[in-house]
């Protein structure tokens, strides 16, 4: 396994992880409908912002989300998926800041829909 440190190990990540969401029969329903030729380059800029602290991205990730009927379980799911993943593909410091990081997401965003 190798460290998490630039932007095509982001790259590798996103298209390992959102493999494995969109065969989720708990999550496919959210994601099913994008189109994601168009959609996988703006998930690897999010994914660079957060976990290489990459400038430029600026899409409210949370206003996206907040018309979706979501339910802690997806979250938990989600995150879950996120996890196995990035502990299967590297090591690392940046492992436990990626599932900080993630877990911060999931959470910021399960809190917004529940108001």
């Amino acid at each position: 396994m190798k460290a998490l440190l630039t932007t095509a190990d982001v790259q590798f990540l996103v298209e390992v992880f959102y493999s494995k969401v969109l065969k989720d029969v708990s999550l496919i329903p959210f994601f099913k409908h994008l189109d994601f030729e168009e959609h996988l380059p703006r998930m690897i800029h999010f994914w660079s912002f957060v976990l290489l602290d990459e400038p430029g991205y600026t899409t409210n990730v949370v206003e996206k989300h907040l018309n979706m009927p979501l339910e802690p379980i997806h979250f938990q799911r989600w995150l879950a998926l996120f996890n196995e993943t990035i502990d299967e593909l590297f090591d690392g410091e940046k492992v436990e800041v990626a599932k900080q990081r993630a877990a911060i997401i999931a959470w910021t965003i399960e809190s917004k829909l529940k108001k």
